[in-house]
This record gives structure tokens, C-alpha cells and sequence, in this order.
């Protein structure tokens, strides 16, 4: 089997409030390199893990993570919507190999997904419906969350199980790193919110631009210094990059959910989808990171990073 990696941050305010130019420049080169490894990798399956900003999962039914068989992006924030191309068949494969291995999975046979699944299609293959792909939703924001090496479990048996495959395969990770965007809680929720995320109603077009403009003037203000979020953390951000570099996989199992996201704010838990990522590429063998990119962007309220890895 031949296999590799790549983690892409996402925002949904790419485009809508972005930095100043000479950081979206550095930003756009270093996607640019990984739109060129994945194109010279030219893998037959993406195994894409990616969170859910309360689109797709709800507190009626909340797991830890998640394998769709079939998924639909709902189109958030610009993003592409409509069907992605699911590999039926390696998703079958690979869902059958994680409970082989003891984990317990779950599988959706129609799973809703949003920006955090679209972006990294549409910025890597031009599309949502380019490349077929075995999407896994990673629960990055709705608390309780499972301890971090459940997550690095997963992308193990996912790996283990992909080798089995004989295909080119690439395991893609979408989000974080450190930020702390306006993203609802269900404790202490108002009735009514409290009712949407766990129903999971979906908003009517005016309710969804009424929330995605809070969201943007969220970033301005965050940019501007008038923002009570927790701050971006470079050192945080980089000291899980490091250990993505240096294959230390087993270090994120001391890192707590409180730690976290004091360290890092509220939505850092989707670094987990880069630590399953970079697990399923480890269990095919060892690896070396090709490229790292990051960027500290209070625009986007994310610790941004762009890192490329190839098995040995």
C-alpha cells in the first residue's frame, strides 16, 4: 500500500473577512504545495476526517466519530453543496475493519456534512464530487468528548484496515488548530437553542445568514482586539505539530479535554481529526513530514497550518 497525509485548517471566513495581504499570500502558497503533493500523490481513495459544526450531528444522537457510506453537503458559508463521491465499497471495507479491531464504530448511511468536509475537497480537488472519498466525522465541539486516544485508536484501525485495500490512499484532515469562534453550547442554552442542537431542525435560509453574518463580525472583532475569545496559541499549535513531525502519536494520549481547550479555546478538539489522520498514515508504516506551514490568522480566528506526509 502506498499512503499519505494532509492536514488543511479550514474557516469559514476564508474569503468573507480575510488578513492582510501578505499573510493570505503565505497562506495561498502553502495550500497551492499541498494542492501540488496531492496531485503528484494522485490517490484513488481520500479518507477525509473532518468535524461538524452542528449541521450534520446532534445532541438527539451524538457520537464520537462517524463513517458515512453515502454523505450530503448542506453548503455553509459559500461551500459547494450537493452529494460527495462516496466510495460505497471501501466504506463498507473500512467500517467492517475498525469494528474488526475493537472499535466501536459508528455508520451513517446518509450523513449531512458542512464547510468542514467541503472546503478541503473544493481546495485540494476543485470539488466536492472530484476524488472518491470515505468521509469520517470527528465530534471536535459537543461535550462530553471521548479521551484523545480513542480518537488516535480509530485512525489506527482506519489505517490498519486501508492497507488491506491495495489502493493509493490519503488520509486528509480538516480544521483547528488553536481558536475559540462563536460556536452555541448546550449548557445553559435558552430553550429555544437548546432545542436546536438537539433536534437538530435546519435553519431557514434567513435564520443561516443571520447566523453566518454574526459569525463574520465575530472575526472583525476578534481581529480588532475587542473579543473576549480565547486567544490564538502559536506555542500550543506547534507543539502538536511537532509531535505530528515526529510521529510522537502517543504524547496526545495525556491530553485531556480541559487542557485543551484551555490551551487552545472551545473548537482546538478538531485538532483530533489531524491526530486520526496522522494515526491511519503511522499504521501503514513510518512516515516523514514533507512540508509544515502555519500561521497564526485572528481574521479567520484560527491557528492556521497546512503539513504534508508520505510513508516511507
Amino acid at each position: 500500500m502506498t499512503a499519505a497525509a494532509v492536514g488543511l485548517s479550514h474557516s469559514p471566513l476564508i474569503g468573507r473577512n480575510d488578513p492582510e495581504p501578505e499573510v493570505l499570500a503565505r497562506v495561498d502558497r502553502a495550500v497551492a504545495g499541498a494542492r501540488d503533493f496531492v496531485r503528484d500523490f494522485d490517490p484513488d481513495l481520500v479518507v477525509l476526517y473532518a468535524p461538524d459544526h452542528y449541521n450534520g450531528f446532534f445532541y438527539r444522537e451524538m457520537p464520537p466519530f462517524c463513517l458515512a457510506t453515502e454523505a450530503h453537503a448542506v453548503g455553509d458559508f459559500g461551500s459547494e453543496a450537493g452529494p460527495l463521491s462516496v466510495d460505497v465499497d471501501a466504506a463498507k471495507a473500512l467500517a467492517q475493519g475498525v469494528l474488526d479491531r475493537g472499535v466501536d464504530l459508528t455508520v451513517s448511511a446518509r450523513m449531512t456534512v458542512d464547510h468542514g468536509f467541503a472546503q478541503p475537497l473544493e481546495v485540494l480537488f476543485g470539488g466536492i464530487d472530484q476524488v472518491p472519498v470515505v468521509p469520517v466525522f470527528v465530534n471536535g465541539v459537543a461535550t462530553p468528548l471521548c479521551p484523545v486516544s480513542r480518537i488516535r485508536a480509530l485512525g489506527t484501525a482506519v489505517g490498519e484496515a486501508a492497507a488491506g485495500l491495495g489502493l493509493r490512499v490519503l488520509f486528509v484532515a480538516s480544521g483547528g488548530l488553536s481558536h475559540d469562534p462563536p460556536v452555541p453550547v448546550l449548557e445553559g442554552a435558552p430553550p429555544p437553542v437548546a432545542d436546536a442542537l438537539i433536534e437538530g431542525r435546519p435553519p431557514t435560509p434567513e435564520q443561516r445568514a443571520r447566523g453566518e453574518r454574526r459569525v463574520v463580525q465575530a472575526g472583525r472583532d476578534y481581529a480588532a482586539g475587542s473579543s473576549g475569545m480565547i486567544p490564538i496559541n502559536p506555542d500550543w499549535d506547534n507543539r502538536l505539530l511537532d509531535h505530528l513531525e515526529r510521529g510522537e502519536l502517543t504524547e496526545f494520549d495525556s491530553w485531556t479535554v480541559e487542557w485543551m481547550a484551555k490551551e487552545g479555546g472551545g473548537s482546538a478538539h478538531e485538532v483530533r481529526a489531524w491526530i486520526a489522520a496522522f494515526a491511519s498514515l503511522a499504521a501503514t508504516g513510518p512516515y516523514a513530514m514533507t512540508s509544515r506551514f502555519y500561521e497564526a490568522v485572528p481574521a479567520w480566528i484560527a491557528g492556521f497550518a497546512v503539513a504534508t506526509a508520505q510513508g516511507r
